[in-house]
């Protein structure tokens, strides 16, 4: 078994396969996610794979110009202790991910009964609810500003662009939470909380 640090003798068309193969082992006619939690096979050691902030994905310092690839490697992406992994039944081998391993690209506000709610399309093309369980949070920025992500699932996050974030300003309300003003957004009948009010509106990268 290799260790962490350990470079993983792979090449990308294998490691291509492979994914297929996981992919392809879904029940027929599904169209979910491989259940990667489920597996736990034998670390293989890291690979020469990055995600950047921005969402690119690079492998041996190219970027991954196939949507179709990164989309494929995407649904296999697992977090475990802080680390990421790409994850078969019977492999996992470590990548590098600079931020978060998503980025929330676009915005869809839709309003009905039940109030506001907001869904976001990540640069994988997967569209994802903010609710109760895909949560927004905000990080601050290293220049005091704030910085939001959205869960997408499990442990895996999307960073929300900065035009985005300008957009989620423009959505949010004051509200008195424990006696102080918090400013935040509302989406599914939940109250998600940037900041104190008069914080909010600093920039962000």
């Amino acid at each position: 078994m290799a260790k962490q640090g350990q470079t993983a003798n792979r090449s990308l068309d294998g490691l291509t396969s492979a994914a297929n193969a996981a992919v392809a082992g879904n029940a027929p006619g599904t169209k979910g996610l491989p259940p990667v939690d489920l597996w736990n096979p034998p670390f293989c050691g890291d690979l020469d794979m990055r995600i950047a902030r921005d969402g690119t994905w690079f492998y041996l310092g190219t970027p991954i110009g196939r949507p179709a690839l990164v989309r494929l490697f995407s649904t296999i992406l697992k977090r475990e202790n802080g680390k990421h992994f790409l994850v078969t039944p019977v492999e996992k081998v470590g990548i590098q991910v600079d931020d978060a391993p998503f980025v929330a690209v676009e915005m869809r506000v839709e309003t009905g009964e039940g109030g506001q709610r907001l869904q976001f399309r990540t640069n994988v093309d997967d569209w994802v609810p903010c609710d109760g369980a895909h949560r927004l949070r905000f990080e601050r920025a290293p220049d005091d500003g704030l910085m939001p992500y959205l869960h997408v699932r499990a442990d895996l996050w999307a960073k929300v662009t900065r035009a985005l974030y300008y957009d989620l300003v423009e959505l949010g309300e004051e509200r008195m939470i424990d006696g102080r003003p918090m400013f935040g957004v509302v989406s599914a009948g939940e109250f998600f909380k940037m900041a104190d009010a008069d914080e909010v509106r600093a920039p962000i990268d």
